[in-house]
């Protein structure tokens, strides 16, 4: 029987392969089995089960990365890279202070934004996520004003009623989410519809903070957001590229790496 998503994390070479698989763009499976020492029977259980999960695609004598126009499933991304992504929300919550206005969009790194920012007083939110705004309802601090519009599978609210909702405000915080980041600092997503929300978010917020982590370096989703100097500050758990540090030093966006102290 196989496993649900929830059931099966990432092991330590699933991660590496597709680190490696973005790296290089393609891995044949001779290759993997050499780097890894294992069979070659085993890279290709590797294989199938990333390539199930929607993470690789599947190609004559090994794999490769996902498709550039499909984005990996929601259940999936909800648990990929976890831990960082939580690593990276305590972090934004710090810079957060209290008694302020925020833009929160779709993304399951702003989800967990939306979870640390928990113990705050006095925030008033406007989500086009459904997933934050259930989140966050309760609790009595907080104003939650939720976007209408089409509402996606992942509970993200998009098209043109989302897009004039956003235009009403000018708030002080717009945290965004990504799904990839172009060496030269082009910011990339996979729908349209979603993209020209992110920018009006990004247009009327007076800070921008990118929420993402490092597998989104260099993975090139076919819809462009905007160029990175459109935000102001970076939040990962890796430092970025070389190409894209110098981007973001030329354009003089902040920085914020959540490593891991283990």
């Amino acid at each position: 029987m196989k496993k649900t998503v929830s059931q099966m994390n990432l092991s330590p070479r699933h991660q590496n392969i597709l680190e490696l698989a973005r790296q290089s763009g393609f891995l044949s499976t001779d290759e993997l089995t050499k780097r890894f020492k294992v069979t070659s029977q085993t890279i290709r259980r590797d294989i199938n089960e990333l390539c199930d999960r929607g993470l690789l695609r599947r190609y004559h004598g090994g794999a490769g990365l996902a498709s550039s126009v499909e984005n990996v499933e929601y259940s999936t991304r909800k648990v990929l890279l976890h831990e960082e992504k939580i690593r990276i929300a305590q972090m934004v919550a710090r810079e957060i202070p209290d008694n302020v206005s925020l833009f929160i969009n779709i993304g399951t790194t702003t989800e967990e934004v939306a979870k640390a920012l928990g113990e705050h007083r006095n925030l008033r939110l406007i989500t086009n996520n459904l997933n934050v705004a259930a989140l966050l309802c309760n609790n009595t601090n907080f104003e939650v004003i939720v976007a209408g519009g089409v509402v996606r599978h992942d509970r993200g609210v998009i098209g043109e009623s989302t897009i004039d909702f956003i235009r009403q405000f000018k708030v002080d915080y717009g945290i965004i989410g990504i799904s990839g980041i172009d060496l030269d600092g082009t910011l990339l997503d996979f729908d349209y519809r979603e993209v020209r929300v992110a920018q009006e978010i990004i247009a009327n917020a007076r800070q921008v903070f990118l929420v993402t982590d490092h597998s989104k370096f260099n993975r090139n989703p076919m819809v462009r957001v905007c160029p990175i100097a459109e935000i102001d500050a970076l939040f990962t758990d890796r430092q970025p590229p070389d190409e894209i540090q110098g981007v973001l030093e030329e354009a003089k966006v902040r920085l914020y790496v959540a490593e891991s102290t283990g």
